[in-house]
């Protein structure tokens, strides 16, 4: 592994692009809370609906073991919310409140980053339908993360010996300030995050690379700044795997957003991100990521734009 480790090694003997989902992405909350979680089961349905993946060539993801958590997490800290013995305070922190079904879905969408980052080592190329919970630091769960689904991926393929050097692309609205935290001193894992400075997290952590945005961008100035890093990036960092969070709370009519992206702008920064990886021949991993909306199904519908992308730049690199 290393710098030489491309893409041209890979078969895409997949006919579509490997997506990953199950059933438990979805766990009951109280009525009227904020966090859109139907979204994950919505997507999946209109992904089938429009034949962007079909039920045969799915993929479904497995419990993660203990250790893989607890190679991000304190074992106290996995121990306590597995348990449901965290401090309230902790628990307001996350902001979802704690039920067994909730510990199953948490833990459900970890494997299915995990197995994502494994199709994608295989395939070139495959997507989550929920992940991207990377405010979770190693102690504490934050902004409704409670484990660091990219960073437990990206320390389990570590483990395995897959992969040596990551690419965390992290292009969500909000700073990952969970995973820069983790990866702090890492050379292994080089992390980048282009996100709204007016926003969550108040307190920023220092990633590899952040890229702060002023309030109010649009979709030419944020794809031209884009454009600035990514083919860079890619040239410096030459990863085994690019794990990309594809957050669309960057959406205009995102509750908790602040910049001015439509559904063309995501649609071509998702272009943007895969066409410019799978060119230079490195594989990508996609989360979706944040997206806060009353309309619940433009909300999908932006998600959805991530897999349409996805399937779109596959079929070009099978060709």
């Amino acid at each position: 592994m290393g710098g030489d480790s491309r893409i041209t090694s890979i078969s895409f003997l997949s006919l579509n692009v490997p997506i990953v989902y199950h059933p438990n992405y979805v766990a009951p909350l109280p009525l009227g809370h904020r966090f859109p979680m139907v979204k994950f089961s919505l997507l999946y349905s209109l992904l089938i609906k429009d034949a962007i993946v079909t039920t045969e060539d799915s993929y479904t993801p497995e419990l993660p073991c203990i250790e893989s958590l607890e190679l991000v997490h304190t074992p106290e800290y996995v121990r306590d919310y597995y348990q449901g013995t965290l401090h309230p305070k902790a628990q307001r922190r996350i902001g979802l409140p704690w039920s067994p079904d909730l510990v199953r879905r948490t833990c459900i969408a970890v494997g299915g980053t995990i197995l994502t980052a494994k199709l994608a080592l295989k395939y070139g190329l495959a997507c989550n339908t929920a992940g991207g919970t990377h405010h979770a630091f190693p102690s504490y769960g934050s902004g409704f993360c409670i484990f660091n689904d990219i960073a437990i991926a990206a320390r389990t393929l570590q483990e395995l010996g897959l992969v040596k050097k990551i690419l965390i692309v992290d292009l969500d609205v909000h700073q990952g300030d969970g995973t820069a935290y983790i990866f702090q001193g890492d050379e292994s894992v080089f992390t980048f995050s282009m996100h709204c400075q007016a926003n969550f997290p108040g307190t920023k952590q220092k990633s590899d690379l952040d890229v702060p945005l002023v309030q109010g961008l649009d979709d030419e100035g944020y794809l031209q700044i884009l454009s600035q890093y990514l083919g860079d990036l890619l040239t410096q960092v030459k990863p085994d795997l690019v794990i990309y969070d594809a957050g669309v709370d960057t959406h205009v009519n995102d509750l908790l957003g602040k910049l001015a992206l439509t559904d063309t702008g995501i649609y071509r920064r998702e272009m943007q991100v895969l066409s410019t990886c799978l060119a230079a021949g490195y594989p990508v991993a996609c989360v979706i990521g944040g997206g806060y909306a009353e309309d619940m199904t433009s909300l999908v519908y932006r998600h959805s734009l991530l897999h349409r992308a996805a399937e779109q730049v596959y079929r070009l690199y099978r060709l």
